[in-house]
This record gives structure tokens, C-alpha cells and sequence, in this order.
């Protein structure tokens, strides 16, 4: 487990990355949800602690545990499946933060569940993802989330739970002695990378590995994002593109944990933007039943890549957030099939209105899900004028 010192690090680290995901300090009187898992209440207490100190009004839920999620898939008819709470509505309303701290104590409690019955439960839920994303484009709420370590997570992933646990450490950097001073760090210098891809001229990228062979449109009015703060860690700089321009195979060979299932060797061959063809060597029919769960969930909302020289993430850690910001000898990069981040439009998102949203090809769905592919890869920018020019080469960006 982590130490009281490397908690209040963490606490440290995450109220940095609320401020920079939100670019703004948390004024008095704002509202902030702490959404923990049980075995994250220590930290839970600290940010309680920090955040009242600070003169905010945090709210703190706790998720529903491991069993409770199992009887609601299991038992729950029509009607509960799809039920929202009363003023569930009124706080994501209101709320201008939100910490999530992820410390699962089961990661395959769902695979008897029929992947429709979740896919409609995320679907009910949307209209809260909506009422987010909207005050997030305008800049009246952000979010960022961390992982806890359990024995769970320590078991998939295949190792003990102290050097589990001594991963987190080194991947979010509490081991240093200010690791906000090295979060802004990186902050800084991947900014740099993100300005320089954003001023490409770009229609389109060729990503291409021993498995891979994909073409991904970043469409019109679109930049880089990344190192924003909305999680923690995060080293990755990542596009939503144009999902109409989605051609070829994408692969994904670290496995993956969603919903109480698990998913291993995922292959997605994409035509005119669409999936057309979905298969994996384990969890095929619940990958297949994710992506039917509604009109965007076969289309790309994400196209991501990571530079080792910024990540000491070299371990898999059965948990997406670490997973999807792996360094390790190649980098790596994930696309995610679903919602769209309107963070990487390059004017003001709170002119992203549904109709323009539509027009450039800004992907919605109540999904959102990230595959990670770690082989050696390499991208190539296809210029509009013709030219070409690697900008990722065997985990490095060139």
C-alpha cells in the first residue's frame, strides 16, 4: 500500500491537476465530488480535508462496490437499469470539479453479464455525461481521477502488491521530492510537442506496426491536447480526428479490463469510418455488444501516443489508465472507439454546438473506450501539399 507521505503527494499532485484540467484555482464556495472506491478512502479523507481548507464544498460518494454492481446487472429490471437518481441531475449541474480515485477490488465480476444490459445502463446515464461535457466547453467544470493500488489489481497484473504499489509511485512520481515541480515539468515540455503537431497541415496520419496498418483524418479545426491534468498520470498527447476518414486495421495487444470483463488481442478493421469487422482472442462477443451499444460507438473518438522518454510506466497494469500511458522500450499508442474530447477543437468549445460537432466530424457516443497498442510503431504525417514526415518513430516523437 501506499505510505501516508506518498498519499498526501498524491493529494498534492491531484489538486495541481484539477487546477490545470479546470485552468483556473478553485474559487471559494465551488462545488467539488470526490467519487471514490472503499479502499481509497485514506486519500478520499485527505482531499476532503484539503479541499475544505481551501474554502470548497466537497461532496464525496462512494461507488457502488464490487457485489453491488453484480446483484444491479444481475437483478435489476427495465426500469432500475435505466433509473437516475433523484438530483443526480442538479449536482452534475452545479458541480465545478470532480476527483475520481479508482481502487477496484475486482476486475471480471461482470463476465456472466450480458454486455447489453451495461451497454444500456451507460447509454441511460449519457444525459449525466452530457450536462459534464457541456460545462466543461465552457469552462465551469473539469475532472481528473488517479488508481489506488489492491491486491486485485496487483494479481492481473501479475505482481506483488508492494511492487505494485511501488509502480503507482513511480509512474505518478511521488517518489520525488516536489513532484508537482516535475508534473509542471512535463507539462511544459509537452506543450511543445503539441504546438508543433498542431501546426502541421496534416490529412492524415499512416500508423503502421507488424499488426497495424491504419489511416487516421484529424479533420478540420482540430489541435493536440495532453498533460492536461485530467488524469493522473498522463503522458500522452492524443487528437479526436474526423472519425468519417478511419481507414484499415488497428490492433491491440495489451489486454484490457472494462465493465467486469476482460478483453485480450483486439482487432478492428475500419471502412469509411466505421468498424466493419471487430474480433479478439478473448471477450469477442462482449467487444462486439460495446461497440453496438449505440450510432458512435464503432467510430473513433481518439487517436493517442506516448513519448518513454516522459513515462516510467514499464510494467502492464491491468488498469487503462497506467496501460494507456505505457513508455516501456516502444511507447505506445491507444485509439479510443466512442465520445470525442472537445478539448482538441482549436477554437472556443463552447461554440461546439451538436450541429457543428456533426459537421466536423467530432465523434458522440455514451462510450468511450481506449485500446493500447505497444508494438514498434511508426506515424507518418501525410501533408496536405503532399509531403510526407515521420512524427513517430519507436516510441519517440521526431
Amino acid at each position: 500500500m501506499l505510505s501516508e507521505k506518498h498519499l498526501e503527494k498524491y493529494a498534492d499532485v491531484l489538486l495541481w491537476a484539477l487546477a490545470t484540467a479546470k485552468k483556473q484555482p478553485l474559487k471559494k464556495n465551488d462545488i467539488v465530488l470526490i467519487q471514490y472506491d472503499l479502499p481509497a478512502l485514506k486519500l478520499t479523507e485527505i482531499l476532503y480535508d484539503r479541499l475544505l481548507a481551501l474554502g470548497v464544498h466537497p461532496v464525496q460518494r462512494m461507488v457502488v462496490t464490487c457485489g453491488m454492481e453484480q446483484s444491479f446487472y444481475a437483478k435489476s429490471n427495465s426500469a432500475q437499469l435505466t433509473f437516475i437518481a433523484p438530483g443526480d441531475k442538479e449536482l452534475y449541474s452545479q458541480i465545478a470539479g470532480r476527483i475520481f480515485l479508482h481502487a477496484p477490488e475486482s476486475l471480471t465480476h461482470l463476465k456472466q453479464i450480458d454486455p447489453a444490459r451495461i451497454g444500456k445502463a451507460v447509454v441511460a446515464r449519457k444525459v449525466l455525461k452530457d450536462i459534464l461535457d457541456r460545462r466543461e466547453e465552457k469552462r465551469r467544470y473539469s475532472w481528473t481521477l488517479c488508481l489506488l493500488p489492491t491486491a486485485e489489481l496487483a494479481r492481473q497484473a501479475g505482481m506483488p502488491l508492494r511492487q505494485y504499489a511501488a509502480q503507482i509511485v513511480k509512474g505518478c512520481h511521488l517518489d520525488a521530492d516536489n513532484p508537482v515541480g516535475r508534473w509542471e515539468e512535463i507539462h511544459k515540455e509537452v506543450t511543445v510537442i503539441k504546438k508543433r503537431l498542431s501546426s502541421l497541415p496534416v490529412k492524415y496520419y499512416h500508423l503502421e506496426s507488424a499488426r497495424m496498418d491504419l489511416r487516421i483524418t484529424p479533420g478540420e479545426k482540430r489541435k493536440w491536447a495532453g498533460v492536461s491534468g485530467h488524469n493522473v498520470p498522463s503522458f500522452e498527447v492524443f487528437v479526436s480526428p474526423d472519425w468519417r476518414g478511419t481507414e484499415g486495421v488497428y490492433f491491440a495487444n495489451l489486454p484490457s479490463f472494462r465493465s467486469g470483463n476482460y478483453v485480450q488481442d483486439v482487432r478492428i478493421t475500419f471502412a469509411k469510418g466505421k468498424a466493419v469487422k471487430i474480433g479478439a482472442g478473448e471477450g469477442e462477443e462482449f467487444v462486439k455488444k460495446q461497440l453496438a451499444m449505440d450510432a458512435g460507438a464503432r467510430q473513433l473518438g481518439e487517436f493517442s501516443l506516448t513519448d518513454k522518454r516522459f513515462s516510467r510506466i514499464d510494467r502492464f497494469m491491468a488498469e487503462t489508465l497506467f496501460d494507456e500511458n505505457f513508455g516501456g522500450r516502444e511507447g505506445n499508442c491507444h485509439i479510443a472507439l466512442g465520445s470525442s474530447y472537445s478539448d482538441t477543437f482549436s477554437g472556443n468549445p463552447a461554440r461546439l454546438t451538436p450541429a457543428l460537432k456533426k459537421k466536423l466530424g467530432f465523434n458522440d457516443s455514451a462510450l468511450h473506450w481506449d485500446l493500447v497498442n505497444t508494438e514498434p510503431k511508426t506515424v507518418t504525417a501525410h501533408l496536405t501539399n503532399g509531403k510526407k514526415i515521420v512524427v513517430y518513430d519507436r516510441g519517440v516523437f521526431i
